[in-house]
């Protein structure tokens, strides 16, 4: 494990609460209540993602000038709540912190917009994230794997050698996709199981030594798979 490379909301900060609230926001602007499902199958998404969505539930012309500014409009808002403050995942700043005595890489690497992504970053610190990639700074976001790819070659190393931490299906998929053994630390969202991926209820009580062994573990599966 020479890398981690995490997923920011969900994973990191419990911002999907602040992002439940934004959506119902933008459905009411728009005359209409936003449903769990719907919002279930938004988390994680990239801002084009979420607005095709929208506007397929709402039975809207898939207008790109008008998507554009909705889109616009869910992320101010959506950063004026995350310039309140984004409340730590439990275990998760401890993690950042050990990591970094430890003398470990970290990536950012989230599909949240880079102008929201700063807003987040001035909350949580940049300091530890020797880069940071966005949803809108890749030809496709998650789950593509462009996010996770650019990361790793932003550091210098293949993919294989990162783990990455994730809270959602849309991002495990872009993990795995990428190559990355992934660390699955779910919030709201059930993540089903699979052979790249180890899941744990929390972060909290876990250090740099039990996410080697995690990677070491799902790196001798694959192994196992290709002998």
């Amino acid at each position: 494990m020479r890398a981690v490379l995490w997923d920011m909301d969900g994973t990191l900060v419990d911002s999907e609460k602040l992002w439940d609230i934004s959506m119902q926001a933008l459905y009411a602007r728009m005359g209409a209540t936003l449903s769990p499902q719907v919002r279930e199958s938004t988390v994680g998404g990239s801002a084009e993602g979420v607005m095709r969505i929208v506007y397929d539930d709402l039975g809207l012309e898939p207008d790109p000038a008008a998507m554009a500014e909705s889109a616009d409009w869910l992320h101010e808002y959506t950063g004026e709540l995350f310039a309140q403050g984004l409340p730590w995942r439990p275990g998760a700043q401890e993690m950042l912190d050990a990591l970094t005595v430890a003398g470990v890489p970290m990536a950012l690497v989230t599909n949240t917009r880079r102008d929201l992504a700063e807003r987040a970053l001035n909350s949580i610190g940049r300091h530890y994230f020797s880069v940071t990639v966005c949803g809108d700074e890749v030809p496709s976001a998650k789950p593509a794997p462009d996010p996770y790819l650019r990361a790793a070659e932003l550091l210098g190393l293949p993919t294989a050698c990162c783990l990455a931490v994730e809270d959602s299906v849309t991002g495990t998929a872009s993990a795995e996709a990428a190559g990355c053994p992934v660390l699955v630390v779910p919030n709201d969202i059930e993540v089903p199981d699979g052979p790249r991926r180890r899941h744990v209820a929390s972060l909290n009580g876990l250090a740099v030594a039990d996410l080697r062994a995690v990677y070491r573990d799902l790196v001798g599966r694959t192994d196992e798979r290709t002998a």
